[in-house]
């Protein structure tokens, strides 16, 4: 499958935010989303995934225009930022509303184990970002919108939901954003930079530090 979005013009009030965006992502790669705040990373999700209507977009799959919303199709998965998962819902009631092995789960993260029946709200805010990146991951979708998954997690579970990225991406497309820059660069296989509302494909640091988003010998 290939994912192309392009001529993608977003305006909050006078402000323009997008204007003219292009992005291509194929299945087998995890495809990057860095830039400056306020660049419209999340923006460019959510038009994506369809809860944010642009003044103008183009979304293909495969090359066949879609014209209704990703959500309302089968297609997709999307983490946002804000809390996903309902404070009071209970941390098994979520793996099975979203079909997922818990003890599975439990097999990569051990310290879990303490969790199997209290609430979402008993989770400190990094568990919680575990948990729903591990549920969206583990989606039977063709497509995976992340969107910072590895705010507020500790560097050891970081490492482990970028080898569960990259165990997840075959036959998937999916797309992630974060200000980690580092993990981004080292999970991705292609990168897109936004800037001034424009996208385009950086290698590394070398072109991040170009743009004028990292300084110089930042490496």
């Amino acid at each position: 499958m290939i994912l192309e979005v392009d001529n993608i013009e977003l305006n909050f009030g006078s402000k323009r935010i997008l204007s003219g965006i292009y992005l291509r992502a194929q299945d087998g790669n995890v495809t990057g989303l860095l830039g400056r705040n306020g660049s419209g990373k999340t923006s460019l999700l959510k038009i994506i995934f369809g809860c944010l209507d642009p003044k103008y977009k183009s979304v293909r799959i495969d090359g066949k225009v879609v014209q209704k919303n990703l959500f309302l199709t089968s297609k997709v998965a999307y983490l946002p930022q804000h809390q996903l998962l309902p404070k009071t819902m209970k941390v098994r009631t979520a793996f099975s509303l979203f079909e997922v092995d818990w003890n599975q789960f439990l097999k990569e993260f051990e310290s879990f184990k303490v969790y199997q029946n209290p609430a979402i709200s008993d989770l400190s805010s990094g568990e919680v970002k575990i948990l729903e990146t591990y549920l969206i991951l583990h989606q039977n979708k063709e497509i995976i919108l992340l969107d910072e998954p590895f705010s507020f997690i500790s560097p050891l579970y970081i490492q482990k939901i970028k080898s569960i990225i990259e165990a997840r991406k075959k036959n998937r497309v999916i797309l992630i954003t974060d200000h980690f820059y580092k993990d981004i660069l080292e999970v991705s296989d292609d990168i897109y930079f936004l800037s001034n509302g424009y996208s385009k494909m950086i290698q590394g640091v070398e072109d991040l530090e170009n743009e004028g988003y990292l300084m110089p010998n930042s490496r």
